[in-house]
């Protein structure tokens, strides 16, 4: 027989007693650690817990399926992962004031539970803890919670507001995913990024307000937000990323302040704003966002004064772009923002550039010529692949490391120097610059990566100093 205590719903039983099916009180099956519900009654419907309960066990009510209605006494301080999982008629449950967390996939698949009201005293929200609570419209998180997990209203479709406390300053990742009837979200002043894909197709989202620590917006955080009108940016934020706000029809007006630096590929595309801006650079705040319309050949670019950044893809393919005139206050060339521009000839990168974005020249052709600056600290990957007109490339001492496939399919490339920062060489970094004949490894490099020369054919001699600990496959394969 199980029994009963005051501090927990289940005690231990032993493995001969479960062997034998040991059953509480009513029906449930139970693991020798008392924990773990093995096989549910089917037919409770209301259950009581006893007075004096401190802790309900991970997994208590897993998958009792026909519990309507639960009364938890004040005594409960915990309620375990996974305790009401699978409780697809739940529908009204009080939590009491005592309860200060909440763990993993608590109310997991509770379909049926329409509102839930937090206690004032708990810390912590686990993950999971109401995915798939599709009936749930109404929650208020109390200024107690400083924690919120990954995925924790994940798919909740019937939600339509929700309000995160100043007091939360761990919010976790997707946690709103799949909430598609949400309306307005508050977010609480200690958030400073918003993540990939949080808002991702919410069409019914009318308004949303950045609070001023946010520094950063992900990649497809508002992307597809139909019924988003307009949306204020803080100070505070210096990047916004890849599609943030493409598909946001009802977009109208945005506010960008100084402080971007950084803004990715197609973030504003598909927007009013965007539409409604006339033919030409198109600016964001201080960033160059995108050349619009059709470019005539033979055209020279000159980006106004106090240009801070240009973004990801802002001439990529325009074929007519012959020079580009970069002012100095610009301090990063976003990715693939000049990719297969093959009429561009040459391009000064100024001292402010201190990063050259993923494929930012890849596949420019009639590149003959580059300089990059010693402000210059990263060169992403696949940079200037294809740049089949480089013929000789000088790297600054202030590069640390050189991406892959950063000169991948540079034929015409017969030298290049190494400076003495680099330590790695990435994978693919000279695959297939089959015009460079020798090169100097420097003793800073400590790794080359997988087919860094690989079918370099010209290549007949190198330098490798001791300091290489690392070759990957095939990197000098097919020399």
């Amino acid at each position: 027989m199980i029994e009963i205590d005051n501090n927990y719903i289940f005690t231990a039983v032993s493995d001969e007693e479960l062997k034998n099916g040991v059953k509480d009180a009513f029906g449930a099956i139970y693991s020798s650690d008392g924990t773990k519900l093995l096989k549910g009654p089917d037919y409770l419907e209301k259950y009581s817990i006893l007075k004096g309960t401190k802790v309900i066990c991970n997994n208590a009510f897993y998958y009792c399926s026909d519990l309507q209605y639960l009364i938890i006494p004040q005594s409960v301080i915990y309620i375990g992962m996974g305790a009401f999982r699978g409780c697809e008629n739940l529908n009204n449950i009080d939590i009491p004031d005592g309860v200060m967390s909440i763990g993993n996939e608590a109310f997991y698949n509770c379909k049926c539970l329409k509102s839930i009201k937090l206690p004032n005293n708990i810390l912590r929200i686990g993950d999971e803890t109401f995915y798939k609570c599709k009936s749930l419209k109404t929650i208020t998180i109390p200024d107690s919670v400083t924690c919120i997990g990954n995925e924790v209203f994940k798919d909740c479709s019937s939600l339509k507001t929700i309000t995160i406390p100043d007091s939360v300053t761990c919010i976790g990742e997707r946690m709103l995913e799949g909430c598609y009837s949400l309306e307005s979200v508050l977010f609480p002043k200690s958030v400073e990024h918003i993540g990939t894909i949080v808002f991702s197709n919410f069409e019914k989202l009318k308004s949303i307000i950045i609070p001023n620590g946010v520094t950063s917006i992900g990649n497809y955080s508002f992307h597809g937000c139909s019924s988003l009108t307009s949306v204020t940016i803080p100070n505070s934020v210096t990047s916004i990323g890849n599609y943030a706000f493409s598909g946001c029809s009802g977009l109208t007006s945005i506010n960008i302040p100084n402080s971007v630096t950084s803004i990715g590929g197609n973030a504003f595309n598909k927007t009013a704003w965007y539409d409604n801006q006339p033919e030409g650079i198109v600016y964001a705040g201080k960033v160059a966002y995108k050349y619009k319309g059709t470019m005539p050949g033979n055209t020279s670019i000159t980006l106004k004064e106090g240009t801070v950044g240009i973004a990801g893809g802002a001439f990529g393919g325009r074929s007519g772009l012959t020079s580009v005139t970069i002012p100095n206050s610009v301090t990063s060339i976003g990715d693939s923002t000049f990719e297969d521009c093959n009429g561009l000839t040459s391009v000064t990168i100024p001292n402010s550039v201190t990063s050259i974005g993923d494929s930012a020249f890849s596949g420019c052709s009639g590149l003959t010529s580059v300089t990059i600056p010693n402000s210059v600290t990263s060169i992403g990957d696949s940079a200037f692949s294809g740049c089949s007109g480089l013929t000789s490339v000088t790297i600054p001492n202030s590069v640390t490391s050189i991406g892959d496939s950063t000169f991948e399919d540079c034929n015409g490339l017969t030298s290049v120097t190494i400076p003495n920062s680099v330590t790695s060489i990435g994978d693919s970094t000279f695959e297939d610059c089959n015009g460079l004949t020798s090169v100097t490894i420097p003793n800073s490099v400590t790794s080359i990566g997988y087919r860094a020369f690989y079918r370099c054919s010209g290549l007949t001699s190198v330098t490798i100093p001791n300091s290489v600990t690392s070759i990957g496959d095939s990197a000098f394969s097919g020399c």
